[in-house]
């Protein structure tokens, strides 16, 4: 998890901003998705970066702090539950992506991106790699911001619409979730498009 990037300096090449990218929310039933793009040091490391699956979350919203402080830039982007029901859910990750990278006030180099699937950004260079999130820094870095600032966003929206269990399962599809959905039926924030929404 020392690894800065993908594509790392060696002592003959110049460092280059690479921006890590990663979403959260993906498999939820209601809210947004939301992504985040992270630009960190040359040879940044800490000992608590990881994947934010592997993390509880007490340390995803410990680091989250100190990556927002440690990055040359961070942007988060989101997509809607309305855009993800029009355009599918990966096209509305990719657009939560480039919308994070819009909102990192630098331009990066090249882009790393957490899976497989991504769509050009401008013009810039990138490269997908699976399981990223659990190999390089940058991506990691990213995908705390995603699911930290994605479970704030479900905590306040779970006020607006108790019973659902939001600040709990975050939107997730559990056993309580989908419970509340039978005898409630759906918010405005639900996917309408996904199987158990309905």
């Amino acid at each position: 998890m020392g690894k800065p990037s993908v594509t790392l300096p060696t002592a003959t090449t110049a460092f280059i901003l690479e921006a890590g990218c990663d979403e959260a929310g993906r498999g939820c039933l209601a809210g947004p998705v939301c992504a985040a793009a992270v630009i960190l040091p040359d040879g940044y490391t800490h000992p608590m970066l990881n994947d934010s699956k592997q993390l509880t979350e007490l340390r995803r919203e410990q680091l989250r702090p100190v990556i927002e402080r440690d990055a040359v830039a961070w942007g988060v982007g989101w997509a809607s539950n309305e855009e993800i029901d029009t355009i599918n859910i990966l096209n509305a990750s990719i657009l939560a992506m480039h919308r994070a990278l819009d909102a990192l006030g630098v331009t990066p180099g090249q882009i790393a991106v957490d899976g497989n699937r991504f769509k050009p950004y401008r013009d810039m260079p990138h490269i997908t790699i699976v399981k990223g999130d659990g190999r390089y820094a940058n991506i990691a870095a990213a995908s705390i911001l995603a699911k930290t600032h994605r479970d704030e966003w479900m905590r306040k929206a779970a006020a607006q619409y108790p019973g659902y269990g939001w600040e709990i399962n975050k939107g997730y599809p559990t056993r309580d979730h989908r419970a509340a959905i039978a005898l409630l039926g759906t918010t405005p924030l639900h996917r309408l498009t996904f199987r158990g929404s309905r």
